[in-house]
């Protein structure tokens, strides 16, 4: 293992029981005895890591799994699997009481995404589905290391000081997200990026208004709807192949359209309801052939 590291250029990990430890609390590994033992396996059978992915995504991030669910057949469980990567980080703030444990949980994660990247993913159901879309798709590593950092930096659990900070960290995160779908879909073209970059942050911008109710620490945030209009400016030139990676758009335009209806007022209670007609929405922009 240790010359395995080596070779991989990773820096040492301070104290591999204590990290272990750390993600087994936040659950993030797959046990190694008790049931698990007895039942006679370390790792979950092939497909097993996806539908753990897309039960993760159901709970957590709906209109993720429901954008995931149109993508290519061949694509979909490496969707689930990227998007259960973001869960995975993007939850660690709201679950921690201490910036030493979310540090300590994103480490964890670096190191996964390293391991991962030398053929040897830890027993984490996430990370071994992560592992087969990244040996499957040859995804960068560099856009996951992208959304650990910010991730990481955005412990502090400070208000943004301005939208040019708020688009910085949408576009680490959301718009990486996005660029690795495109990866994935074998997307290459620089119209695709240009659109997936202003969909990233229209899309950081647009959750971090729907976060304000529930964190009540963001009291005045600025929608620029500007760039959810320049992003959809790319429309014409970004090849069909790209368009599911951004059936997102689908679920933003829903929300600003319902928080219009109730005069742009974030705290109101129906902007917190799921739209049931969301997997119809969904239906017909695929059937148009549009995002």
């Amino acid at each position: 293992m240790a010359a395995a590291t080596a070779a991989c250029g990773m820096r040492p990990v301070s104290s591999p029981r204590l990290l272990r430890a750390v993600g087994a609390r936040g659950g993030l590994l797959w046990p190694r005895g008790g049931r698990a033992a007895a039942a006679g396996w370390s790792r979950p059978e092939p497909g097993g890591e996806a539908q753990y992915c897309a039960e993760l995504l159901r709970k957590r991030d709906y209109e993720g799994f429901l954008c995931s669910l149109l993508l290519p057949a061949e694509s979909r469980s490496s969707a689930f699997a990227l998007r259960a990567f973001n869960v995975e980080l993007a939850q660690i703030k709201d679950s921690i009481t201490q910036k030493t444990t979310g540090l300590m949980r994103m480490q964890f994660w670096r190191k996964a995404v390293e391991d991962i990247y030398c053929d040897n993913p830890p027993h984490q159901p996430v990370a071994v589905a992560l592992w087969r879309a990244v040996k499957r798709h040859s995804l960068s590593k560099m856009w996951f290391i992208k959304i650990i950092d910010e991730r990481e930096k955005n412990l502090d659990d400070r208000a943004y000081r301005n939208i040019q900070e708020l688009e910085t960290y949408a576009e680490n995160t959301q718009s990486a997200l996005l660029y690795l779908t495109l990866e994935m879909l074998g997307v290459r073209d620089v119209h695709a990026d240009h659109a997936a970059s202003h969909i990233g942050k229209a899309q950081g911008i647009v959750t971090c208004l729907r976060a304000t109710p529930y964190h009540c620490t963001r009291r005045k945030v600025f929608l620029p709807m500007d760039i959810c209009m320049l992003a959809r400016s790319f429309s014409k030139k970004v090849p069909a192949k790209a368009y599911p990676a951004f059936y997102y758009t689908v679920a933003l335009d829903d929300y600003l359209y319902n928080m219009r209806k109730v005069d742009f007022n974030i705290f109101h209670p129906s902007l917190q309801k799921r739209n049931t007609l969301l997997p119809l929405y969904l239906y017909i922009r695929t059937w148009k052939k549009t995002y």
